[in-house]
């Protein structure tokens, strides 16, 4: 019997291939087979358990009754926390009130994508890459698609973003990239900096801005000479205009634990905040606790 049509959005929006591919796998090994599964970045946690100390910190935090709702942005212990690492590391400043906590990337993305991209907006991003064309098509932006080329380890070049730069939105942008796992260089990566400023500056005061979503989660598993760069260190005017993307998820075998990070501007922070708190995408107070314990000052990593 048929219930019916939907919405045009549930009607035409297709599930997440990699998460529908993943789960496959997972019920063939539970069947018996073995399949090594590189296909959502996911980690056997038999294998790659979380750090002894975060599962402690965990553990005590459910026990002290930290089962409460967090604040919609996060807690303040975390957000600092969050911000003592990112300059730590990155030699990058932000206050608390330019981060917003999250049950992971996903919801931050997607809040970025709400709080930015109007119907017919362009949005700039490359294949391969992930989930962009399901987030341009919640929006009902419109797709601008680079098919980066080998030759230049499939990441997307400042010239062939520029042709399509001209009144476009949002440019989203992920380095190591999911999924190739190749990287921008200083080089590039500055070059697409200046087309971001430059477009700006060509802007009345009264126009949207063009925004540069930089998805950085996988930014501290790089080897060898390979070393991760990001925009604002670059070009400290990107500060304006960049939403950076970033969690625990990789860096620390924790996919399941769920706290993730953006930061940006206020304006578009404040903005993702209220689309979360709708959407009550926040990560669970023991576990923002817990985090904040291991991002404390000076801790080696």
């Amino acid at each position: 019997m048929s219930s019916g049509k939907l919405s045009q959005l549930s009607e035409t929006l297709i599930g997440s291939e990699i998460v529908r591919l993943g789960a496959e796998i997972k019920e063939k090994n539970r069947q018996g087979l073995k399949v090594y599964n590189y296909t959502i970045g996911d980690f056997d946690s038999s294998i790659f358990p979380i750090p002894q100390e975060l599962e402690e910190e965990i553990i005590n935090a459910y026990k002290e009754r930290h089962t409460t709702y967090p604040p919609a942005d996060g807690i303040m212990e975390l957000r600092s926390a969050v911000a003592g690492f990112i300059k730590q590391r990155e030699k990058i400043e932000y206050a608390n009130n330019e981060i917003l906590i999250a049950a992971g990337g996903r919801p931050l993305i997607y809040a970025a994508f709400r709080a930015i991209v109007d119907k017919k907006d362009k949005v700039i991003y490359a294949v391969p890459s992930w989930n962009n064309n399901h987030y341009v098509h919640f929006t009902e932006g419109e797709h601008i698609v680079i098919e980066s080329q080998h030759k230049n380890n499939f990441m997307p070049t400042a010239e062939e973003i520029r042709p399509h730069i001209k009144g476009a939105s949002l440019l989203a942008l992920c380095s190591p990239l999911n999924p190739t796992g190749t990287t921008f260089s200083k080089e590039e990566l500055t070059a697409i900096c200046d087309l971001v400023i430059e477009e700006n500056a060509s802007r009345g005061e009264r126009d949207k801005k063009l925004y540069l979503l930089y998805d950085q989660i996988y930014w501290t598993l790089t080897y060898g000479d390979t070393a991760h760069v990001n925009p604002v260190t670059l070009r400290p005017k990107m500060k304006e205009y960049t939403i950076f993307i970033d969690g625990i998820s990789k860096a620390f075998a924790a996919t399941g634990v769920r706290v993730g990070w953006a930061m940006g501007p206020v304006n578009i922070i404040n903005k993702m905040k209220a689309i979360n708190s709708h959407v009550g995408a926040w990560a669970p107070m023991a576990e923002q606790k817990s985090c904040s314990w291991l991002f404390t000052p000076n801790r080696s990593y």
